[in-house]
């Protein structure tokens, strides 16, 4: 491989910092109410949030400059999974949280082991594939063994339980999957196995069942399991196309649960109106095609599949929460990357845009043959 490299894909670097920064606007007027009553201090919230995002930053520019190619080395992928699938295991240990086993906690701060799972498999999935060349349209050589690891993560993420993840997971590794040249006809097998998968464990879950039937109708249970729908709609529907005004919500006086985590889009919408929503998507879907231009002009193919992975998973998380906020999907717990208030989310998030800005320095653009 040629180890000429150019600048950073610059557009790119640009729109995270600005999604990052809306984001920790957001989540300072989002949370300040809620921090007022519950810490007696209003920027509880946002100065937590300043933190992780210059630990995200700090982690994206390492990132950027530590050759993406050494993520290849067998040994260090050897034993980032095995790490991965321990924490993953760790963390069914833990004391629930809202019902969930989703943090380990370190002193007064906490990791979420599926965030690492992200893109610990996006790493190992794009050596994988890379090194099958064109094998991988074998089933048995081929796509097996990606589904198998694959498998694995999702099991022990679901456990916790966590299906939001499991399919944003799964959805990376069916992307990464045709991205490597797995025919149409496994392809489509997996995708109606995958369906059929998602339909039991709704049915076989209650809970997840009544989210199903609250996302039909929410009206049906305003109190219940239609409550987040429904005060995310009315915050929507209220910012009109202009919004009431950054800090203006109403919303946020304890009608939306924590919104500065999953539904932080929702007071984006009322604060911010229409145009603010617009900027938002169009943000996204520019940052989601910058991406995927670097994953085509990427000719080593582990750049590529990487690049494709990590786009992909940013690609279908922020869709998840934007369809959810809108009521276009049952409630689930899907952050907004760069938006949403988090920690380890963050960091990873970032630090995955870092990976992705250090393949688009080595990619046809910038002389790389």
């Amino acid at each position: 491989m040629n180890k000429k490299r150019g600048p950073v894909d610059f557009p790119l670097f640009i729109t995270i910092l600005i999604l990052l920064a809306i984001g920790i606007n957001m989540v300072f007027s989002a949370s300040m109410v809620e921090d007022y009553y519950k810490h007696n201090n209003t920027m509880y919230h946002l100065i937590r949030q300043l933190v992780w995002s210059g630990f995200g930053l700090f982690a994206m520019i390492v990132m950027a400059n530590v050759d993406y190619f050494k993520l290849k080395n067998k040994k260090l992928i050897f034993f980032g999974m095995a790490a991965t699938i321990v924490l993953l295991v760790v963390v069914l240990f833990m004391p629930p949280l809202n019902g969930a086993r989703r943090w380990i906690g370190v002193g007064g701060l906490g990791i979420q082991p599926s965030e690492i799972a992200k893109l610990m498999l996006i790493i190992y999935l794009s050596d994988n594939i890379s090194r099958k060349g064109e094998k991988i349209k074998s089933f048995t050589y081929g796509v097996l063994p990606v589904l198998f690891i694959s498998g694995i993560f999702a099991a022990l993420i679901i456990l916790e339980p966590n299906m939001s993840t499991t399919m944003i997971i799964l959805a990376t590794a069916f992307a990464l999957l045709f991205a490597g040249g797995v025919p149409l006809k496994y392809l489509t097998g997996l995708l109606m196995v995958g369906l059929l998968g998602a339909v039991v464990l709704i049915a076989i879950a209650p809970y997840r069942l009544q989210r199903v039937t609250a996302f039909l109708n929410p009206w049906s249970d305003p109190l219940g399991d239609g409550y987040q729908a429904i005060q995310s709609l009315y915050a929507l529907g209220s910012g009109g196309f202009f919004g009431v005004k950054l800090g203006q919500s109403r919303q946020k006086f304890h009608y939306i649960p924590e919104a500065q985590n999953d539904f932080i889009f929702a007071i984006i919408g009322e604060e911010l109106g229409f145009i603010g929503v617009l900027i938002i998507i169009l943000l996204f879907a520019f940052l989601i095609w910058r991406g995927m231009k670097i994953a085509l002009s990427c000719k080593d193919k582990f750049g590529s599949l990487l690049a494709t992975g990590i786009t992909t998973l940013i690609a279908v998380q922020s869709s998840i929460n934007f369809l959810v906020v809108s009521s276009f999907m049952p409630v689930t717990g899907v952050t907004l990357p760069l938006i949403s208030y988090g920690g380890s989310s963050l960091v990873f998030t970032m630090a995955s845009l870092g990976v992705l800005l250090n393949i688009s320095r080595h990619t046809i653009r910038n002389g790389v043959e």
